[in-house]
């Protein structure tokens, strides 16, 4: 195979990984906050040992990564995407522990509290919405999508406010208390990675670094 050739192809497979990992961290972010209120801690444990799978994907993209750039030597736009799907990478990956520390509240605790559980719903439909948009914009090179979603991630952090300075609780148990204000920060934190992933998106299709 012809050097441009190779490289043309282990550029689509890079891409291709970094679609896959953001898939696999979508998945594991769709009902995370039924699973804390679940009764059978089982599907918690399971979630948790399913995130050893973006570990080990997200390894595989630093190391085609690095082998591209050592071997190819790669210039300008794909110089910049190389090193964006390294960031995006990351960034995947921090969600999925924060997504697994959540599950992790369900291996101590129940929690029920519906006025909770709605807010934390929310708060994961945001975090939901906000990084299928940003596949979105990355697949249109929808600029100012992009901007909306970073907007977007206050909304994430007006719900987080709420739950841990607000009267919402209603439960006499600190610790439960304190467990739920764990899961809704890990939700902000959540919102913030996928911030960080469009930043990078506009970084890769303008070259610019989004003030």
């Amino acid at each position: 195979m012809v050097p441009r050739q190779e490289f043309t192809r282990e550029m689509a497979e890079l891409h291709d990984s970094v679609i896959e990992l953001g898939v696999l961290v979508n998945e594991r972010l769709v009902g995370c906050v039924d699973t804390i209120q679940n009764e059978d801690a089982k599907t918690a444990r399971r979630k948790i040992k399913e995130g050893e799978k973006i570990i080990e994907l997200e390894r595989a993209i630093n190391n085609k990564s690095i082998n591209i750039i050592t071997k190819q030597q790669p210039v300008a736009t794909d110089l910049r995407v190389i090193i964006s799907s390294i960031k995006v990478s990351y960034e995947l990956l921090r969600i999925s522990e924060n997504i697994s520390n959540l599950y992790k509240v369900r291996k101590r605790t129940i929690i029920d509290n519906d006025k909770l559980i709605i807010r934390l719903r929310t708060m994961e439909k945001l975090a939901h919405l906000m990084l299928v948009d940003v596949k979105t914009a990355y697949d249109e090179q929808d600029i100012a999508l992009l901007k909306e979603i970073i907007d977007r991630d206050s909304d994430i952090d007006a719900l987080f406010v709420q739950i841990t300075t607000s009267d919402v609780f209603d439960m006499p148990d600190s610790f439960i208390t304190g467990q739920s204000q764990l899961a809704a920060k890990y939700l902000e934190r959540i919102g913030d990675h996928i911030k960080s992933i469009s930043y990078q998106v506009h970084f890769v299709l303008t070259a610019d670094h989004l003030k």
